[in-house]
């Protein structure tokens, strides 16, 4: 297959511009009383039905078919990266802005990074520890440390968590896109998350339940119809594009052109929420360090090897989970 860089940049612009809008969107979902296990449950149920369809559309309902052996991997890799990462979120942006929830959780690259070191043993470029300063120093903006730290601890360490977390998915899908296509080990994930929202809700039930899935927004937009957005346009079709944009370029560059989220994210929060989400100078002076500690710490790893699982690696780390 030709790859076609231009095209691949445009489905990762794409994918960046709709997972900012998810954030927004479910931000919407929170202030009208559905909680964060909530909206994690409803966004993974939706998703894998979602994908089967498309699977057996596409006459792919074969690949489905796991092993035992596979399984363990395929439940913790759904249960960290698809259920609980999004539930961490959505905690944390129900308690901050939503930029600065998603510069915590961008951090995860430089985790990842940080493991690939001192966990596997493996050489890492000098550029590692610039990335992980800059990233630090940024926070440390973003936080405002000099200051009363006004903003919610709950919301930074959901939002930390939700980074680790993140971390740990990308390692995961190290392995399960050595073994599995993408759109499979993605479906069955999305199932295993879906599960365990199922058990959720069964032994913690919300305590407002469903009925704001009934109701509408102030400015009259249906409940139902963000959760909508949220499967499809904030889930479904940000990782699709993705996993076709990884055909055309290489993976460490998908993500940092994703790397725009965050600040299409803020920009469409503080035009839709107003001005709760609005940055000050040394948050938006933090926000950049953090997205060029990122850059830094994403191209920090020595691809010593170039065979189908140093690109397997690759690709996993570059998906994003919005």
């Amino acid at each position: 297959m030709t790859r076609k860089p231009a095209l691949g940049v445009a489905m990762v612009l794409a994918s960046g511009t709709l997972f900012a809008v998810n954030g927004t969107v479910s931000k919407l979902v929170l202030r009208a009383g559905i909680e964060p296990p909530q909206l994690a449950f409803l966004r993974a149920a939706g998703a894998v039905l979602g994908l089967l369809a498309i699977m057996l559309v596409l006459g792919r309902g074969r690949r489905l078919a796991v092993t035992r052996r596979e399984l363990p991997l395929l439940i913790v890799y759904g249960l960290a990266g698809f259920f609980l990462v999004p539930m961490l979120y959505f905690a944390a942006i129900s308690r901050l802005p939503v930029g600065i929830a998603l510069l915590f959780e961008y951090t995860a690259p430089i985790f990842v990074a940080l493991w690939v070191r001192f966990g596997q043993r493996q050489p890492v470029r000098p550029r590692l520890w610039g990335g992980l300063a800059l990233s630090l120093a940024g926070l440390a903006c973003v936080a405002q440390v000099w200051g009363d730290l006004s903003l919610d601890g709950l919301g930074v360490l959901a939002a930390l968590g939700a980074a680790v977390l993140l971390a740990l998915y990308y390692l995961l899908g190290a392995h399960g896109v050595a073994r599995r296509d993408t759109l499979s080990l993605t479906t069955w994930a999305f199932g295993a998350a879906a599960v365990a929202g199922l058990l959720t809700q069964a032994v913690a039930p919300a305590r407002g339940g469903w009925a704001p899935l009934g109701e509408a927004t102030s400015g009259g937009v249906p409940i139902a119809l963000l959760c909508g957005y949220v499967v499809v346009l904030g889930s479904i079709a940000p990782y699709l594009l993705i996993a076709a944009a990884l055909r055309h370029l290489p993976a460490t560059s998908v993500g940092i052109i994703g790397m725009i989220e965050p600040v299409l994210a803020s920009a469409v929060a503080w035009i839709t929420l107003g001005g709760s989400e609005a940055l000050n100078t040394a948050q938006l002076a933090g926000g950049a360090l953090v997205l060029a500690g990122v850059a830094l710490a994403e191209t920090a790893r020595v691809g010593a090897q170039r065979p189908a699982r140093a690109e397997a690696q690759e690709s996993a780390v570059a998906v994003p989970t919005g």
